[in-house]
């Protein structure tokens, strides 16, 4: 199988890697809709929400929300936009989750999601250690 997802998550394909888990791994997104904007996957190659596996549900629910408040605590961000295509839209055949920091005012509109870069290596990932320094232990099951 040739997925870049699979690819990241198993370290052959380099990543700003937010969080790393059993069952999930979170980086950032190389051209992000907002600095710190963070893709949210399952360890498991899993193509779309449909197809994840009731035993993950809760899981990538919980990881999710704590990384929408590593954008807040870690980056200062007044929100975030959290969004999962499936298929349409779905750049990569793998499910994945977006986490996106929002600042009122920031211009995103609806679905048209402007994309920005990294000014160099070192600026993300200083984003990607700020959010996995607000993450904090993983919760106890």
């Amino acid at each position: 199988m040739d997925c870049v997802f699979c690819s990241i998550v198993a370290g052959e394909v380099p990543a700003d890697v937010v969080l790393d888990e059993p069952d999930f791994v979170g980086f950032l997104d190389r051209r992000p809709v907002f600095k710190g904007h963070v893709l949210l996957v399952p360890r498991e190659h899993v193509d779309t929400l449909l197809d994840l596996p009731a035993r993950l549900h809760a899981g990538l629910t919980e990881t999710a929300q704590r990384l929408a408040r590593a954008a807040v605590e870690g980056l200062g961000s007044q929100g975030t936009f959290v969004a999962t295509n499936n298929v349409v839209s779905q750049s990569v055949p793998h499910l994945h989750v977006h986490v996106v920091p929002r600042t009122k005012g920031d211009g995103l509109r609806g679905f048209f999601w402007p994309r920005t870069t990294y000014a160099s290596a070192e600026e993300s990932a200083a984003y990607a250690a700020r959010l996995a320094a607000a993450l904090g232990p993983r919760p106890s099951d």
